[in-house]
């Protein structure tokens, strides 16, 4: 999900592409010094000392305290694994974060959609020339098609800025949004163009796809993400919550600012996720999301070398803000350092996730905060992940 702020918050609303602009830029804030110790890093024998080290001080660096209580991250190299941790599983708390804990993953959940849709095109049951008023007549811009959702060029506005459901949103965050509500959040608003004309980052693109997948598979979403990509991937610990706010345990506490005044930090653990819906809602784990890197990157498990090609060839080199050095395509992006992937934000929690092929490493941060970083810092994910990246080398 994008970054989501209520509607007396403005700062929010300007970094509704925050996360993909990072992605397309490579930008990132250094770290301040820390504001409390963190737990020792995890190494296999293989993975180099020195550069171990080297990634913990970044975790060591990060802000620790009451907007941002815990980290874990992972490297995964030719040469080993590498996890480190820093803070707690909560504010308050003596208790390090684990791989098993499970974690909102936000917008990562739009490259799980996304592998779907391929799946299907594969299955022959969908075409990614398809428009989307083939399967719901009262979407915006109909003649849309799906490629043009997943990439973002569809024109299709982000229900998640429409300030009439920020109101909802944060009067009741334990309020269950419907897909059609959400889409009619959508429909209030102008389009941001005619299909292909321009790139915005809309989650509304996303919610339609969801909704095309459970209208050709004749399943609720819930029981396609297992079925489909979680049973079949061992991620035994990833769930698809639809309309439950429920995050078993063990769990991260995530802290938020969003909707509250005068930046009030509040958890947000339990806040009803069902507004992600299918371009943000799933809930998972260090350790599946690291079976799901391997799966996204290679395409083993999930696509045939064909569609995972597909995916590859997917990246976009315009319109703006999509260049020659990197841009976003079928659920993902390329970043101009050569990074693929995606970040999640969603309230209490960021996530990202991203390899490099010509490094053969991968990289996945999740933090149980999605407060930016003091002095102008980006969110905690996406900017430690940058950090760990140049660590890396």
């Amino acid at each position: 999900m994008r970054t989501i702020h209520h509607a007396s918050t403005r700062r929010g609303l300007a970094a509704a592409v925050a996360v993909i602009a990072l992605m397309l830029t490579g930008c990132a804030a250094p770290g301040p010094e820390p504001a409390a110790t963190s737990t020792p890093s995890a190494t296999t024998p293989a993975f180099p000392a020195e550069t171990a080290t080297a990634l913990q001080d970044v975790l060591d660096a990060a802000p620790i305290g009451d907007t941002l209580p815990g980290v874990i991250a992972r490297v995964v190299t030719a040469d080993g694994t590498w996890t480190g941790t820093a803070g707690a599983t909560a504010p308050g708390v003596d208790e390090m974060p684990t791989a098993v804990d499970r974690t909102r993953i936000g917008s990562l959940t739009k490259t799980m959609t996304a592998t779907i849709l391929l799946q299907l095109v594969g299955e022959g049951l969908v075409s990614l020339d398809d428009p989307i008023a083939q399967y719901v007549a009262d979407s915006p811009n109909g003649s849309a098609t799906l490629r043009q959702l997943a990439d973002m060029t569809s024109g299709i506005p982000s229900y998640s800025l429409a300030p009439d459901w920020q109101t909802a949103y944060f009067a009741d965050p334990e309020r269950v949004f419907t897909s059609q509500e959400l889409l009619d959040y959508a429909k209030a608003l102008p389009v941001d163009g005619a299909p292909g004309e321009k790139w915005v980052y809309s989650n509304t693109n996303y919610l339609l796809l969801g909704l095309v997948i459970e209208q050709v598979t004749a399943q609720p979403m819930e029981d396609v993400f297992a079925a489909r990509l979680f049973e079949p991937l061992g991620m035994d610990d990833s769930v698809y919550p639809g309309e439950s706010a429920d995050i078993a345990e063990p769990h991260l506490r995530g802290v938020t600012q969003q909707g509250q005044a005068d930046d009030t930090t509040v958890d947000a653990t339990d806040w009803n996720p069902s507004f992600g819906s299918t371009a943000g809602e799933v809930i998972s784990t260090l350790d599946d999301l690291t079976l799901w890197a391997d799966a996204l990157f290679t395409g083993e498990g999930v696509l045939t070398p064909e569609l995972q090609q597909l995916r590859r060839d997917s990246i976009l080199s315009s319109p703006p803000p999509n260049s020659a050095d990197g841009g976003y395509g079928l659920g993902w992006g390329q970043r101009p350092d050569g990074w693929w992937g995606h970040s999640g934000t969603i309230p209490g929690y960021t996530t990202s996730l991203f390899h490099s092929y010509d490094l053969d490493a991968t990289i996945i941060v999740v933090t149980s905060s999605d407060i930016a970083f003091p002095d102008g810092g980006g969110e905690p994910a996406p900017t430690l992940f940058a950090e760990l990246a140049a660590a890396l080398g």
